[in-house]
């Protein structure tokens, strides 16, 4: 079966989609994996820390309020997700060094650019809990399917 999201909308329409908000920053565009969230604001130290587990072709889901104040993800943070296999991270929020993010091999979808860094270890983290944002709840251990048409969130795997 076919992981175009468009062909998976079309097979599944029970599946929540997100709403068209995020644009692409990684150099993956098509990506799909089992769902770990994150809730954070304006703080990446967390980010950090799940982006050093192993990902084991995870997509990570950054609930960060929709901030478009700082960004949460980076070149940095990019090249930790590649080094410990995950295949994605949606952010909402914002990310920065996005011509680094477009070289690497992993899919990042995020609100928006934005050149500040976020505060370190200043405010707390919830993960692996559900989060809802762009009108879908994100659930650890839902599936997630993203391309260049947008974010599916199935409750199993769709292959």
């Amino acid at each position: 079966m076919s992981h175009a999201v468009a062909d998976l909308s079309d097979a599944h329409p029970e599946a929540a989609v997100c709403e068209p908000l995020f644009r692409d920053y990684g150099g993956r565009r098509r990506f799909h994996g089992p769902i770990r969230t994150l809730k954070v604001f304006e703080d990446n130290a967390q980010v950090r820390a799940m982006l050093e587990t192993a990902g084991d072709g995870a997509v990570l889901v950054i609930d960060g309020g929709g901030s478009l104040r700082c960004a949460l993800v980076g070149g940095n943070l990019g090249q930790l997700a590649v080094r410990n296999d995950w295949a994605g991270i949606i952010v909402h929020g914002c990310v920065r060094d996005s011509a680094e993010l477009a070289q690497q091999a992993v899919g990042v979808k995020a609100l928006a650019s934005h050149p500040r860094k976020s505060a370190k270890g200043l405010h707390g983290a919830q993960a692996d809990q559900p989060v809802s944002f762009a009108g879908v709840r994100f659930t650890p251990g839902q599936w997630l399917y993203a391309d260049e048409d947008g974010i599916l969130v199935s409750e199993q795997p769709l292959d």
